[in-house]
């Protein structure tokens, strides 16, 4: 049940039309949570493109992401052959970059500056803030080390969605699930038309 406004409205659907949202997809558990906010983004008006590691692919497919964005799905860095890098060209179009889940791997990853795969070389070349929603167990979330890595991306801007505290896919309860989507969607439409307001 959505906990905020209904984001699929016919006056939504107009507001949005012409955002471009790049959602990136790391390997997790949680990663079934972002087909919802795909869903629930396209139905808005926003143009969603997703972005896949190649190990959340073994959660969730390219195919499913693609039926709910109506958009090609990116998991392969070196792209189909195009005269023009598909990450360059992707980061200078959108106006949003989410990672969503944002593993442990994938914050460790953009603290050090490594670009390795479609999700983390796409975002080292988006000029603007990035949007992590992180997703892991417990213990890794309280790790100092995961800890520091935030601390480390929030000191160049990028904008952190808390996860929740609940039940985890491992057993235990605690911080480090993935905010629900109603939540991360709400975030991300009130942000596009802070944008749309300021331009």
């Amino acid at each position: 049940m959505n906990r905020g406004r209904e984001p699929d409205s016919r006056t939504d659907m107009n507001r949005n039309e012409g955002s471009r949202l790049l959602l990136g997809v790391s390997a997790s558990i949680a990663a079934y949570k972002a087909a919802e906010v795909t869903s629930q983004l396209t139905r808005a008006g926003v143009s969603v493109t997703v972005l896949m590691t190649p190990n959340a692919t073994r959660f969730v497919g390219a195919a499913t992401f693609q039926a709910l964005s109506w958009n090609p799905v990116f998991v392969d860095q070196y792209g189909t052959g195009s005269t023009r890098p598909e990450h360059i060209e992707l980061a200078e179009k959108a106006a949003l970059f989410l990672i969503a889940p944002a593993t442990a791997n994938i914050l460790g990853k953009l603290a050090a500056g490594i670009g390795d795969d479609m999700v983390t070389t796409t975002a080292l070349a988006y000029p603007k803030p990035l949007w992590l929603a992180p997703a892991m167990n417990t213990q890794m979330w309280e790790n100092p080390i995961v800890q520091e890595n935030i601390a480390r991306l929030a000191r160049f801007g990028h904008e952190l969605i808390q996860p929740d505290d609940g039940p985890l896919a491992c057993g235990t309860v605690g911080p480090g699930r993935l905010a629900e989507p109603d939540d991360i969607v709400a975030r991300v439409l009130e942000h596009l038309e802070k944008i749309r307001g300021d331009s």
